[in-house]
């Protein structure tokens, strides 16, 4: 007998089929778009710390935000001629920590951006659904009323609601919201056209879809990469415009440890203790930029245009 075993051309390595590759999932791919921007990364890790440091503040914040140490008004920070292992940051006019101010404005702040984003969010997803799928007059009213919100300053226009509702915390929330639903509504409509002509809602819509479930099911969720995007964009402009009204006196009320009014209270004494406008101001810098950085991110690695 011989020893010699014989290979079947099924065996062969020639003739085996090739296998495709299996292509990667879209959460996987975004996220290989989004690792090649430093940029974005850098304003990811700083939206997590804030997002920590505001859901841990009653754990790391070494004092309470409101109480005031009458014997230690305006102590420099801990690293300056006369300033206190106590008071890392040093206090404020008044005697309060500035570490723990910071710490729960951060928490504020991102409390604001959340509440604001969320209703313009929802009402402008719902005005540029509407518009961009019936078209007509209703069209025409939702985006000619947008185009006169628009032609208004965002802050000036902030300063009008808030005039009308009053200073406060919550209705400063109300006048951002509003601030910014004309940029959700526009950005859905524009995306809902892209979209309405598509062969898919075609085909639903002979299915037997109706309306309601062409606009939500359909469409909608195709829309969700702009809108993404621009809620995280969304975030730095409320936490900007909410600091602008607290230090105007229109939002966040004494002694709410809110960014812009602790620049507000402390704004005469920018010479003699500079600590007390720095901090604040550095903490609204860094978390406005790192909104952006995030958002530009996202922007690169969800808009296939951009994608090389």
């Amino acid at each position: 007998m011989s020893n010699s075993t014989s290979i079947s051309p099924a065996s062969s390595p020639t003739s085996s089929p090739e296998i495709s590759p299996i292509p990667p999932h879209p959460l996987r791919e975004m996220w290989d778009y989004f690792g090649q921007n430093r940029g974005a990364l850098i304003g990811l890790f700083a939206v997590i710390g804030l997002i920590l440091v505001a859901l841990l503040a009653d754990v790391i914040a070494p004092h309470s935000a409101i109480v005031q140490y009458r014997e230690a008004t305006l102590v420099p920070p801990m690293w300056q001629d006369g300033g206190s292992s106590k008071f890392i940051l040093g206090t404020d006019p008044v005697g309060r920590d500035m570490l723990s101010r910071l710490i729960y404005g951060t928490r504020l702040s991102l409390f604001i951006g959340l509440v604001s984003v969320t209703l313009s969010l929802g009402i402008g997803v719902v005005l540029g659904l509407l518009a961009g799928f019936f078209r007509g007059g209703i069209e025409v009213a939702i985006m000619r009323l947008m185009d006169i919100m628009l032609a208004l300053p965002s802050l000036l226009l902030a300063i009008a609601v808030v005039a009308i509702l009053g200073p406060g915390l919550m209705n400063a929330m109300y006048a951002i919201a509003i601030v910014m639903l004309p940029h959700f509504a526009r950005l859905t409509r524009a995306a809902v056209i892209g979209e309405v002509s598509k062969d898919y809602v075609n085909a639903s819509r002979i299915a037997g879809a109706g309306n309601l479930r062409l606009m939500v099911n359909c469409i909608l969720p195709n829309c969700a990469a702009p809108l993404i995007v621009q809620t995280t964009l969304g975030f730095s402009s409320a936490i900007l415009d909410a600091a602008a009204l607290g230090f105007l006196g229109l939002g966040a009320q004494p002694p709410t440890p809110e960014w812009g009014s602790m620049l507000s209270s402390a704004l005469e004494f920018i010479q003699s203790a500079w600590w007390v406008v720095t901090f604040p101001g550095l903490a609204i810098l860094v978390s406005v930029l790192a909104f952006n950085l995030m958002g530009d991110g996202l922007r690169d690695a969800l808009d296939p245009k951009l994608k090389r």
